[in-house]
């Protein structure tokens, strides 16, 4: 007899739970009652993500939300999921955007949206401890509420899985876009008063705004290439028929009691009638046994080709349309960060032309200190006392001598300057 739902998520009670993997200390002694005198490390295990897990189920059928705590062995054995991906939820790891389809769930890690979808319900991780707990929890809130929207005012034939991953994907896209209106809000008028007026305050404001815009591009291009790879596959996307598989499998447990039926009808049947030759038949057991088995392959045969033929429109159809969003939100990012580029070459350039500007000043001082140092010898020379130097006493010779000097100092630094120029050390 199936079980109810509720009672296969949740855990056994605790007092009945002691695994293998349960590790604890013995009871003191003397210490009354029978409980085993084990202690369980619950905080522990929530840290090595073996613990419980806070989850909302939504109901396929009713649409309703409840809140329960589920083990990871407890879903790995209901919905034949392995650990890794399970650990693609796991919110104390960082994983990238991520859709998984499996033979009984598809597992969906997109941006705030973590949840295991199945025929029957979704399950989406709530973790209250996360970094950005309280808008994860708002992200959660307003995931379930969508969900039972759309479950209540269900106008088309779409079936459940396909409901729940639309409205992830549309969650997802929506907190990506908004991100990306709020960097370009940011960026342009920044970008614009660099352009105008280099500040250092405003060059690292635009370095941090760059380092968030390829942390964004890159979170944004992985979800396009998940669902650009679902897309491109034909095979996960039949993966994901859920409710289709579940209906085809009903179909085949009863086909197979039909069958088992009329083999039990045919042995009794057999038991009852008149003894048969056994050189002209094989016994009645051994030929009931060949006609079951060829029955049973021909189902299975018809089963298999049958569902390797889902009508994947409805999935890719889906997909493609947010694949168009996220590819504009991805080309709005490419095209700001193409912006920012030209934004960092013209501002290059103009470092470029004030570090020009700087080293020709020098150059000029350089220059001009050189032709002030042959001045400032030569004074220095008629400064000094000599005796017996016929020169010093000729009436105005300083006078004439700074003259000359001068007039040489201007010749030669005209010189260096027509240097200069030729060799292009400075714009002509």
């Amino acid at each position: 007899m199936d079980q109810d739902p509720k009672e296969r998520l949740l855990l056994p009670p605790r007092a009945a739970s002691n695994g293998p993997h349960r590790r604890g200390k013995p009871a003191a002694p003397g210490g009354g009652g029978g409980g085993g005198g084990v202690t369980i490390d619950v905080h522990g295990l929530k840290k090595r993500g073996g613990g419980r897990r806070s989850w909302v189920r939504v109901d396929a059928a009713t649409g309703a939300a409840e809140a329960v705590e589920v083990a990871k062995p407890a879903l790995m054995r209901r919905l034949d999921l392995p650990a890794r991906d399970l650990r693609l939820l796991d919110p104390l790891f960082v994983y990238p955007s991520a859709i998984l389809g499996r033979e009984r769930a598809v597992v969906c890690n997109l941006e705030r949206i973590r949840c295991i979808i199945t025929a029957d319900e979704a399950l989406v991780l709530r973790d209250p401890d996360a970094d950005g707990g309280a808008a994860a929890e708002e992200a959660v809130r307003r995931y379930v509420d969508e969900l039972q929207r759309r479950l209540v005012d269900r106008a088309d034939d779409l079936p459940f899985e396909f409901i729940a991953l639309e409205v992830a994907l549309e969650a997802a896209c929506s907190f990506l876009d908004a991100q990306a209106v709020e960097l370009e809000a940011e960026a342009y008028p920044l970008l614009d008063e660099l352009t105008a007026k280099i500040s250092t305050l405003d060059l690292e404001r635009a370095r941090r705004l760059k380092s968030k815009l390829v942390a964004l591009t890159r979170r944004v291009q992985k979800v396009r290439d998940e669902i650009e790879q679902l897309m491109d596959d034909d095979g996960d996307m039949a993966e994901m028929y859920l409710t289709e598989k579940k209906m085809r499998m009903e179909a085949s447990s009863l086909d197979e009691e039909g069958l088992q039926g009329i083999a039990g009808n045919n042995v009794f049947g057999a038991s009852v009638s008149a003894p048969v030759s056994p050189v002209s038949s094989p016994p009645a057991p051994r030929r009931l046994e060949k006609q079951f088995s060829f029955a049973r392959s021909r189902h299975s045969s018809f089963k298999s080709s049958e569902s390797s033929q889902y009508n994947i429109e409805e999935l890719e159809m889906l997909l493609e349309a947010y694949f168009v969003v996220i590819d504009y939100t991805l080309s709005k990012l490419t095209s700001l960060k193409e912006y920012i580029d030209d934004t960092e070459d013209f501002i290059n350039i103009q470092l470029d032309n004030v570090r020009n500007q700087l080293i020709q000043f020098e150059l000029l001082l350089t220059t001009a200190t050189f032709v002030v140092a042959i001045f400032g010898v030569v004074s220095g020379v008629f400064g000094m006392n000599f005796e017996g130097v016929a020169v010093l006493k000729v009436p105005h010779a300083f006078e004439w001598t700074l003259i000359i000097t001068g007039v040489c100092g201007a010749v030669i630094f005209a010189c260096l300057l027509w240097y200069f120029k030729k060799r292009r050390f400075f714009p002509l």
